[in-house]
């Protein structure tokens, strides 16, 4: 198992260790698990940058997927994988890119996420969505939803104001 994930020793095996304890959490019925991986703000070193973390999150990222669908938790368990935003499709000095807020990609599996669906995209640079742009309240109500949540009927009133989680503050 440690091998499927790809475990290592060190710093080098966090993010398998973090999808091995995601699945047998998962597994042990908790209900939300997040895993973080750092080091992608890759202004420089993008070429070495971009190969090392890749090298760190692809095998345990396939092994979580196929342990889950395996023990049938896929069914009932949503994933998420993304960022806070994308990165230019230009370089940023020698070797690096700048944040892009304007044009992302994230994807999502399990608890009654389409398969295979693809929804959105950019120009032809990649530089900003044109076409299903979805805002960030949106994409709230669609994780919600996927939850069995309503995200409508959890509106709440506090200094005078609706306030909903789809909402991101107001």
């Amino acid at each position: 198992m440690l091998d499927a994930y790809g475990v290592k020793a060190g710093p080098e095996g966090s993010f398998a260790r973090q999808c091995l304890m995601a699945r047998r959490l998962s597994e042990a019925g908790v209900r939300f698990v997040e895993i973080c991986q750092g080091g992608w703000d890759h202004h420089n070193n993008l070429h070495k940058g971009l190969i090392n973390r890749c090298a760190a999150i692809d095998k345990p990222t396939s092994a979580l997927l196929t342990d889950l669908r395996e023990r049938g938790l896929l069914e009932d368990t949503l994933v998420i994988f993304g960022s806070e935003f994308g990165r230019q499709p230009t370089a940023q000095g020698e070797d690096g890119r700048d944040h892009n807020i304007t044009g992302y990609s994230m994807f999502l599996t399990g608890a009654g996420v389409k398969k295979g669906f693809t929804y959105g995209g950019t120009d032809e640079y990649g530089i900003k969505a044109t076409e299903g742009r979805m805002h960030n309240n949106d994409f709230h109500a669609t994780l919600l939803a996927l939850m069995g949540l309503d995200h409508e009927k959890l509106t709440y009133r506090y200094a005078g104001r609706d306030f909903r989680p789809d909402r991101c503050g107001g």
